[in-house]
């Protein structure tokens, strides 16, 4: 209970380098619970979840509680995909902000990626399995429908 004031603090900031310019997530949660107050069926979509960054049993089981809490029915959770080699390309964007504020993240991202522009078929199983677990377990679907 001590840390989820810096778990918020954390997902704030990972949404201020990744979504420049984008509402924040307490935003984009309120409008959602607007939404479903209004008759919507409402969900979340969780994609990308970042590798090392987002994607742990009690960050994405907090993630989901909290998408339940404000009247999620759903949550939708995929990797993270890199593509492109140009300077403007995601996965050339992308491992500049690595560089910049994760630097010691980029050898388990390469591992990870390898030549690929998404993750190893083991890390996409593996998320896909902990996730519906977790949807299960706050009682929300794992798909629309």
């Amino acid at each position: 209970m001590r840390d989820l004031d810096l778990l918020k603090e954390i997902d704030e900031k990972l949404a201020k380098l990744f979504e420049t310019g984008a509402p924040s997530p307490k935003v984009r949660l309120e409008t959602m619970q607007k939404c479903k107050e209004r008759g919507f069926l409402v969900g979340v979509n969780y994609i990308p979840v970042l590798p090392f960054l987002s994607d742990s049993d009690s960050q994405l089981d907090k993630m989901i509680k909290t998408a339940k809490d404000y009247g999620a029915e759903f949550a939708l959770v995929g990797a993270l995909t890199l593509f492109g080699k140009g300077p403007a390309d995601c996965k050339t964007l992308y491992y500049r902000v690595l560089e910049k504020y994760f630097p010691e993240l980029i050898p388990k991202y390469k591992s990870l990626f390898r030549i690929f522009p998404m993750p190893s078929k083991e890390y996409q199983r593996q998320l896909k399995e902990q996730s519906a677990d977790l949807c299960q377990k706050h009682g929300i679907k794992y798909s629309i429908i």
